[in-house]
């Protein structure tokens, strides 16, 4: 099993730094509800979406920032932990995951991604967003069978010339922000098409995973995967990894850890509410799904 030195020291760093992915904080969500209930409080909201978006509507207070803006603007523009939270919300929830994973890695403690995205804020926003996005097209596809995970391989291997855990982090993280936000989701679509050119792992309790799950997913344990090496190093390092869950939430803080140590990860957009809505609706008791529903939008107020 192949573990370069740079990926051991940026693992030792992030472990010594509080081991984010597996502390109680992971993954760190907020409801629209508490976001709309503390906006007279010492919070700032950052909006992700494109300027037009933002013009046309928003959250009282809120910034608008590109994502490669973020180092740039944590460390001049603002001062960060003078909030009492940072909330970060995209249109559904996803890039907003990706992103506030990568800022709690690199030390932000105080930031949150708004479940659910503007879909939970307003009615106009959740039909565009989530309830177009949900779909049960797929759930034909779905296969019982237990996969099993290939051989320990090794890691990709870190390159960034850099000799200390901090510095290989700040590297990484400097690159991840500069490739911005384009390539980190994938579609049901283009995953249920061919699904074999994938390694996609399945990001959910084993008793959701043996009840139906994407051709050839292997399960890996949501709390038991990110930092360790004798897990990472089974995922391939020469395909592109999907890694999906519930509500693509999960699967997008998860993404953000693969590709900070070199996967070429992607996160499934809208998670198995995009392939097999109809089946979470109709189990969501018995297995604890979360189908997004009419029942998690709110009427907030939008501004412009």
């Amino acid at each position: 099993m192949l573990i370069g030195n740079e990926t051991s020291l940026l693992l030792k760093d992030l472990e010594e730094n509080g081991d984010y992915v597996n502390s109680q904080e992971f993954p760190s969500l907020i409801k629209a509800s508490i976001v709309n209930e503390s906006l007279d409080k010492n919070i700032l909201v950052i909006d992700l979406r494109s300027s037009k978006q933002f013009s046309e509507g928003h959250i009282k207070g809120a910034v608008n920032k590109k994502f490669e803006e973020l180092p740039g603007y944590f460390e001049t523009g603002i001062k960060p932990f003078e909030y009492d939270k940072i909330i970060m919300v995209c249109e559904d929830g996803q890039a907003s995951s990706y992103t506030t994973s990568l800022l709690r890695l690199m030390g932000y403690g105080n930031v949150y991604s708004m479940r659910w995205g503007m879909s939970a804020w307003n009615n106009k926003y959740a039909q565009d967003g989530w309830l177009k996005g949900v779909s049960g097209k797929y759930e034909a596809n779905l296969e019982n069978k237990v996969n099993e995970r290939p051989s320990l391989i090794g890691m990709p291997e870190l390159k960034t010339g850099m000799t200390s855990g901090e510095e290989i982090g700040a590297t990484r993280f400097r690159k991840l922000f500069e490739e911005g936000i384009r390539n980190i989701l994938i579609t049901a679509d283009e995953v249920l098409s061919n699904p074999q050119i994938y390694y996609i792992i399945n990001l959910e309790r084993k008793d959701k995973y043996e009840d139906g799950h994407i051709p050839g997913a292997v399960r890996y344990k949501p709390e038991g995967t990110l930092g360790f090496t004798g897990e990472m190093a089974s995922i391939p390092t020469d395909k592109t990894v999907v890694v999906y869950c519930g509500t693509g939430h999960n699967s997008g803080f998860a993404t953000a850890y693969l590709r900070l140590f070199g996967y070429d990860a992607r996160t499934l957009k809208y998670g198995n509410n995009s392939f097999m809505y109809d089946k979470m609706v109709r189990q969501r008791t018995a297995l604890s799904w979360l189908p997004f529903t009419t029942a998690d939008v709110n009427n907030f107020v939008v501004v412009k």
